[in-house]
């Protein structure tokens, strides 16, 4: 088995297409997810094939020629006719760099085949096409088949000399069966391979999500702390913030006594202007003038008055304000508080369900 078993070169993953045979316009994907394409080497027939397995069938399986031609027809995809398989295939790939690897390892594999085929003619060795077996070759007596070391099976040619046609139908079909087989545990090998890439990669994001959510859990808690002390200093000042206001509200209370004051004033103002509107020839001039000077005092003092209550009107409107500005704060705070609170419960609850996942 180790004489025909085929050697995997290079493999990439990308999403497989094979043209419309009815429109041979249109792409028919091979699957909804992308699949591992894999280019193998097989020593015993000096050929090189392209093969991606999609569950239990072969999707791709190409024996690469000297008269391919591998184009890309985009930044991510490219494609190749297969004259023996009568089709064309189109590989998707996720990025510009493996659409270019995969392409050029197209011509290497392609430049060997061509190498290849120039030496079997240069050596005059009749190869058989469908054993890939140089004439003078006889295939080993007891031959093993590729199904495992679990179903191990001894097959006898019939003759000493070159098997006959039966026989040979019989090697090739068991050697097809066999080398599917390998391609199918080489394809296992490489979807778990890649599997376990995916596995480590994703551990090592979510230790590394882990770390950062420590140092998030961390400033949170000192975000938490300062958010409890201003809270406190806000309790703090609400509590004595009616203490202050109800100094403030010292001279809303004389309200009542400013406005008597000014009715009272205004009472004045108009018995002297009746007095100062009665008979010119009883009221002295010098007592007009003094009458005439008070009611300017007076209407002084109502207009300081009137400018007194408006100023405590407008502090007494401020202190409300601002009253009302530290309680909507409070809550705020209060409010950011239970927001931090909860987040923080959620973060341990998702710390300790990743402390259970990871082995």
């Amino acid at each position: 088995m180790s004489t025909a078993r085929e050697q995997p070169i290079f493999s990439t993953r990308a999403h497989v297409f094979q043209i419309d045979p009815a429109t041979k316009r249109n792409w028919i994907p091979a699957g909804k997810h992308a699949l591992t394409v894999s280019y193998f080497y097989d020593a015993t027939r000096n050929v090189y094939r392209i093969i991606s397995i999609g569950g239990a069938k072969a999707i791709i399986n190409s024996t690469v020629t000297p008269n391919m031609t591998f184009t890309k027809t985009s930044q991510k995809f490219g494609q190749w006719a297969d004259s023996r398989a009568n089709t064309v295939y189109g590989l998707g790939f996720a990025s510009e760099q493996h659409l270019t690897q995969f392409a050029e390892k197209f011509q290497e594999v392609k430049e060997a085949a061509r190498l290849a085929r120039e030496k079997s003619q240069d050596g005059g060795e009749l190869t058989s096409p469908a054993l890939g077996l140089t004439a003078h070759q006889v295939p080993p007596s007891p031959l093993v088949s590729a199904n495992g070391p679990g179903d191990e099976k001894l097959f006898r040619s019939q003759s000493a000399d070159v098997p006959g046609p039966a026989e040979r139908e019989r090697l090739k079909k068991m050697l097809s069966e066999g080398s599917v087989g390998e391609v199918q545990w080489e394809a296992e090998f490489f979807a778990l391979q890649d599997s376990n890439n995916k596995l480590a990669g994703a551990l090592r994001e979510a230790n590394a999500a882990a770390a950062q959510w420590r140092q998030q859990l961390e400033a949170q808690r000192a975000e938490a702390e300062r958010l409890r002390q201003r809270v406190a200093e806000l309790e703090a000042q609400a509590a004595a913030e009616p203490p202050s206001v109800s100094e403030k509200e010292g001279p809303g209370q004389s309200l009542e006594q400013l406005e008597a004051l000014v009715q009272t004033k205004d009472q004045e103002i108009q018995t002297l202007k009746s007095q100062t509107g009665g008979p010119r020839e009883a009221v002295d001039t010098t007592e007009r003038e003094e009458t005439q000077q008070k009611v300017q005092d007076l209407e002084t003092r109502n207009a300081e008055l009137e400018h007194q209550l408006r100023a405590t009107e407008r502090s007494l409107e401020e202190a409300r304000a601002e009253r009302e500005r530290a309680r909507a704060e409070v809550g705020r705070a209060a409010q950011l508080l239970d927001v931090r609170l909860f987040e923080l419960s959620e973060l341990r609850e998702g710390l300790a369900r990743l402390a259970e996942g990871t082995p």
